[in-house]
């Protein structure tokens, strides 16, 4: 009998469980797809790229400004890729989903892991939030409604963000720089991620991952959290949602998860290309509109 490494998983179904990959099969078009859209976005949308908000080489980001009049609501995007893939070029394409709503579009990017650790990552994500509040007038954008979302990783990095004390941080950052933000099948809880075969390049100790993983620091209060997560994700990504939702409704914040039916991991995020999919609506109507 197998030995079981993580709840009823033994070492290779919770491998298969985390290996998006292999369980979508239609990956690699997706990867291709976001790559071309994103670079057609680019060209065809006004734009600032790789502006620097922090020292380090990956601390960079592309700003959209908002089409319509400033001052105008600014949302961050943080791309996934399991903390060591992917650049926020390959997600430029939100910013045709998000434009229309009224908003300044920023994609961050980060170092990757193994170049930094987690808590290096994490810093670096909330150091870019005090760029965009510093700055955000010089794009039309209104640092009093500021809002974040990203995908898989990337809405692990969004959680974190949500959990943090802004003013213990950075002394000149509100405690509510965030108005609400919204995880897209993201990851929550990072000991099944130690336990599997992403730590042979993430290098997480059992210490590393509970200090962040968000299912175990809600903050003690809070703007919005929505969750939106993919009907045909694996049970370990419905559970990661709907425990970290279970987590702020405990303390009393406002979470909602959000199932969404016929999305993978893949082609939820890419429901960001349409202003009118269901995805680039729930944040227009339930994240921008505060």
């Amino acid at each position: 009998m197998a030995t079981r490494v993580f709840r009823d998983y033994d070492q290779q179904a919770l491998d298969a469980e985390y290996n998006n990959r292999q369980k979508v099969k239609d990956a690699a078009d997706y990867l291709e797809r976001y790559a071309s859209e994103s670079a057609r976005a680019r060209a065809e949308l006004a734009c600032r790229l790789d502006v620097a908000y922090g020292p380090g080489p990956g601390e960079t980001l592309d700003v959209f400004p908002a089409p319509g009049p400033a001052p105008a609501p600014v949302h961050l995007f943080i791309h996934g890729g399991y903390w060591h893939r992917l650049d926020k070029a390959d997600f430029s394409f939100v910013a045709r989903g998000l434009l229309p709503a009224g908003a300044a579009v920023v994609a961050i990017n980060y170092a990757l892991i193994p170049t930094v650790d987690m808590d290096e990552l994490v810093r670096q994500c909330r150091a870019s939030v005090g760029w965009v509040y510093r700055n955000a007038a010089s794009f039309g954008g209104d640092r009093a409604r500021i809002s974040v979302s990203g995908h898989s990783a990337g809405g692990h990095l969004v959680a974190m963000l949500m959990s943090t004390d802004w003013p213990a941080f950075d002394a000149g950052l509100p405690a509510d720089v965030i108005k609400a933000a919204c995880g897209i099948s993201g990851l929550y809880d990072l000991e099944p991620i130690r336990l599997c075969y992403l730590n042979d390049i993430l290098k997480l100790t059992p210490e590393a991952a509970r200090l962040n993983s968000p299912v175990h620091h809600p903050p003690k209060r809070s703007g919005p959290l929505v969750l939106p997560v993919g009907g045909l994700e694996g049970p370990e990504y419905h559970r990661q949602t709907d425990d970290l939702a279970a987590a702020w409704r405990t303390r009393g914040l406002p979470c909602e998860a959000v199932h969404m039916p016929w999305l993978h991991h893949f082609s939820i995020v890419a429901e960001l290309e349409d202003p009118k999919s269901e995805l680039s609506r729930l944040i227009a109507t339930r994240i921008l509109s505060l």
